[in-house]
């Protein structure tokens, strides 16, 4: 179990992280969600033993990370940004290397590294230089070197940028069966990502946590919950036709499309099945009728832009 008590992160007057507190169990994913400067990278690097913390606690696997951070190092895998590596090695001489540090050698050296090649699909690029590779091989060659010593404890920081959606697929099927037994905690801007692996999703701005739970938990308090999209063929009043209905809260036009439209529920309610009825025995003229689809993108930027509202407004009236 990962164990986060008020951590807090300072640089001189800027305060990354703020006060979070949290736990990982094993077998969870963890999708860390946040805009850019919300304080992830930040708490990822204090989590590995790469920052330390300004104030309170980070335990992995009862190991406190102030105490016995080469304990706690052992059991990490980590994937930072950018995936950094020596560029003048081949991706066959960085693993080796990797294995080294590890403190393998022989014949559980070569194990270890014949089985991420494979699990990362990277044999046909065991030769070529790292600087050579294009960027999705330099990530996989990053997470290769983080699942080598099959750790309890996966931190992933974006580890699909720059992967085509073939390599998506597979990387992130990857960690799914990696995270069996693991703790896992992805930091991504795909939130496609966060519904295709993750068990649980944190958001969080300013360094401090907005919203936590299941991605299906957070989807239901998007406003677009249960809504559905309505393109119609010809000119039709929509808005009559669904005057009277007591479970529609809202017509929404899509901008730019006079014949789209969104229909929004009250919150509980959903209308796929109803509006589906309704639009048959009435003979709209429906083109296309589907449930709305980005909820979870939906919620992340209301409570995003709502912390970011509140951040200013304090700012002003400090100032």
């Amino acid at each position: 179990m990962i164990e986060i008590s008020h951590l807090t992160k300072k640089f001189d007057s800027f305060t990354a992280v703020d006060d979070l507190s949290f736990t990982v169990k094993e077998g969870e994913v963890l999708g860390f969600l946040g805009p850019n400067g919300a304080g992830k990278s930040t708490t990822m690097k204090v989590i590995t033993g790469f920052l330390s913390p300004t104030s309170g606690k980070v335990s992995v696997d009862g190991n406190d990370i102030a105490d016995k951070p080469i304990a706690v190092k052992s059991l990490i895998g980590y994937l930072p940004e950018g995936a950094p590596s020596y560029p003048d090695m081949t991706t066959l001489e960085f693993l080796n290397f990797i294995a080294e540090v590890r403190g393998y050698a022989g014949e559980e050296k070569q194990r270890r590294i014949d089985k991420v090649i494979d699990d990362v699909e990277l044999r046909s690029v065991c030769h070529k230089t790292i600087d050579t590779l294009s960027k999705g091989f330099k990530r996989r060659v990053g997470l290769a070197q983080a699942i080598l010593h099959d750790p309890k404890v996966l931190i992933l920081d974006e580890p699909t940028d720059g992967l085509d959606p073939n390599q998506k697929h597979h990387v992130r099927s990857l960690i799914r069966n990696l995270a069996k037994d693991k703790i896992v905690i992805i930091s991504t801007h795909i939130l496609e990502e966060v519904s295709a692996v993750c068990s649980r999703a944190i958001i969080i701005a300013g360094g401090r946590i907005l919203a936590d739970g299941t991605p299906k938990e957070l989807e239901s308090r998007s406003n677009y919950h249960g809504a559905v999209s309505i393109t119609l063929g010809e000119d039709f009043d929509l808005h009559a036709a669904i005057a009277q209905d007591p479970d529609v809260r809202d017509i929404e036009q899509v901008e730019g499309q006079a014949r789209r439209f969104i229909l929004l529920p009250v919150p509980g309610k959903q209308l796929f099945a109803k509006v589906s009825e309704k639009s048959q025995s009435g003979h709209w003229p429906v083109t296309e009728f589907h449930l709305v689809e980005g909820l979870l993108e939906n919620y992340f930027r209301h409570v995003t832009q709502d912390s970011a509202l509140v951040n200013s407004a304090t700012s002003v009236q400090q100032g």
